[in-house]
Formats: structure tokens, C-alpha cells, sequence
């Protein structure tokens, strides 16, 4: 009885699990798809893992369609839907973003620009 008492809790070390270091909190990007709809309709699928919410996913689709609507000599992008979705480790959104060379309307609306360089500073790649 005594020896399997001494080997329970060793046991149980053995099925804990590491605690996390640095590493698993830096984004792993896996790469932005990009497909014209129509006219000025632009879809970024986008992937990426050690995500930390949502957010960071779709960020990274707002970094794409900045990159992309300065490459396509634009200044300007509005937001038309984000979906995001999680299948074990590997994040991906589905965005959608209209492009223009002037301000549009609405409220989602980003300045290719600025959001590219806010990107770059971040850390974050683009198209």
C-alpha cells in the first residue's frame, strides 16, 4: 500500500501541464487570402494562431484590407462585416471591407494610411 501512495503524486505531475512562457502569448500569423467581390468589394480570410481574443483576428484582417487598399492606390476602406471563428489552435476571420479613394460613408471607416502604419508599429503583417 505504501508504494502505490508514493507514486500517486507522482501521478499527478506528470498530468499537469506546463505553465505557459512568453512564446505563447506571441501571435503566430499563417497568411491572408485576398478575393475581389465586386466593384470595390474586397473579402480577407485570414489566419493565425496564439490568438488571445477576437480581436487580434480581426485586427489582423483590418491590418490586410489597409495594406491592400494602398496597394490598390486608395486611401480609404469601411468596414462591412468580420467573422471569426476558432478550430483548435488555429483562429481565422472572414472579413469584408469596401475601398475608396475618399472617405465613405459610415462609421467603420479607416484611413488605409494610418491603419497600415498603426500595423507596422504593432507588429502586425499586412498584405
Amino acid at each position: 500500500m505504501k508504494r502505490v501512495a508514493a507514486l500517486f503524486p507522482l501521478a499527478l505531475a506528470a498530468c499537469e501541464t506546463p505553465p505557459p512562457t512568453a512564446e505563447d502569448f506571441i501571435p503566430e500569423y499563417k497568411g491572408v487570402e485576398t478575393k475581389l467581390l465586386e466593384g470595390d468589394l474586397v473579402q480577407f480570410n485570414v489566419a493565425m494562431t496564439k490568438a488571445q481574443s477576437t480581436k487580434d483576428v480581426a485586427n489582423y484582417a483590418r491590418c490586410a484590407a489597409a495594406q491592400y487598399t494602398l496597394i490598390r492606390g486608395y486611401g480609404f476602406a469601411r468596414h462591412v462585416r468580420t467573422n471569426v471563428s476558432q478550430e483548435g489552435s488555429i483562429w481565422r476571420a472572414d472579413a469584408v471591407y469596401t475601398i475608396s479613394p475618399s472617405l465613405p460613408r459610415g462609421l467603420r471607416t479607416i484611413d488605409a494610411e494610418v491603419t497600415a502604419q498603426d500595423c507596422a508599429e504593432r507588429g502586425i503583417p499586412t498584405v
